[in-house]
């Protein structure tokens, strides 16, 4: 009782070195100024701050998911807010981030966004069709496990929005594949405590490996298509 009345007294009364990330003992590795924007926000607002920093990863990836979520762990493990309320707001910001990219998908619209890919160098409409027509097929898979992959988080959201999927269908799929990829970084970053970063190291090699087969895809894509065109200047 005296241990717990202590901590309680501590967390009560303000003090500047409350304010700062070494008073929260975050680690032994330095906190980059994201990391430490995050600790900000989540000190001033609680749960919601995190809930808003996890929209804004959404929008501008710059901002890691890799870091919030389980920075949002430890802090809910110090009893800077519930274990809960940190799953909740992180998946309502989640969501509200998805439904702009979405909006944005939207806005661009099917034609635009025909137009505007067909311009790239060795893409070619028909390209656009092959694409969408695998969308329109594999939809809810692509948004679904999209929101459990490094790098697709956010961007999946724009297809979703230019092939009209169902908004009640794009909703749900975000909300459960959310749901998990959060749930599962904040628990870690709970349990973990101080080697939260760990979580950060992990997830970051994540990314490097599918960073790696995307720009192994997209080789192959360039290969083929200029193999296909020095076979037409040949014949």
């Amino acid at each position: 009782m005296t241990a717990a009345f202590a901590v309680s007294l501590s967390l009560a009364t303000p003090s500047p070195a409350a304010a700062t990330p070494d008073a929260m003992n975050l680690g032994a590795a330095d906190l980059s100024g994201v990391s430490e924007w995050v600790v900000g926000v989540m000190e001033d607002v609680g749960a919601p701050g995190a809930g808003l920093v996890v929209a804004l990863e959404n929008l501008f990836p710059p901002i890691p998911s890799e870091v919030i979520l389980p920075l949002a762990g430890f802090t809910a493990s110090r009893g800077g807010f519930s274990l809960l309320d940190a799953i909740l707001w992180t998946t309502a910001g989640s969501l509200l981030g998805a439904y702009v990219l979405y909006l944005l998908g939207g806005g661009l619209g099917r034609d635009r966004t025909r137009a505007l890919i067909g311009r790239i160098p060795l893409v070619a409409v028909a390209d656009v069709d092959r694409v969408e027509a695998w969308f329109a097929r594999h939809g809810s898979k692509a948004v679904f496990l999209g929101r459990l992959v490094p790098l697709f988080r956010s961007l999946v959201s724009i297809p979703a929005g230019i092939c009209r999927m169902p908004l009640w269908r794009f909703l749900g799929l975000t909300l459960v594949g959310s749901l998990i990829w959060n749930s599962v970084l904040i628990l870690a970053g709970y349990f973990l405590g101080e080697n939260w970063q760990l979580v950060e190291e992990y997830a970051g090699a994540l990314q490097v490996l599918v960073a790696a087969g995307v720009a192994g895809l997209v080789t192959l894509f360039v290969a083929k298509k200029l193999r296909k065109r020095r076979e037409r200047v040949t014949v």
